[in-house]
């Protein structure tokens, strides 16, 4: 089975590139779950089966916090934009502007 997560030879990967790529693919992945219980969790009308989903979708957005976070522990100026835009008040846009200045 090929891995299509690369876009260069793996073999010409360093190791470190190697692992934040599986990183990097989890996170897309833990996002792709936490829309698709999103949307299941929408439609459901058995309330149990929605109170499982929910539990569900809630691990595996930890899920995608525990891989943001070791992304960011990678990547400095990832972690300062982020820094500069998530939980901040006002325009998130503007926001994003200052956080691009704040690593240029």
């Amino acid at each position: 089975m090929g891995f299509d997560q690369y876009h260069e030879p793996p073999e010409e990967l360093s190791q470190e590139v190697r692992t934040f790529a599986r990183m990097v693919k989890s996170l897309i992945e833990e996002a792709e779950a936490i829309d698709w219980y999103e949307q299941r969790i929408s439609v459901e009308k058995d309330k149990e089966a929605k109170k499982i989903m929910e539990n569900t979708q809630k691990e595996e957005f930890i899920h995608f916090a525990m891989d943001l976070e070791f992304l960011l522990r990678k990547k400095p100026k990832w972690r300062t934009i982020m820094k500069n835009v998530l939980f901040k008040e006002g325009d998130i846009v503007e926001n994003g502007e200052k956080a691009e200045e704040a690593v240029e």
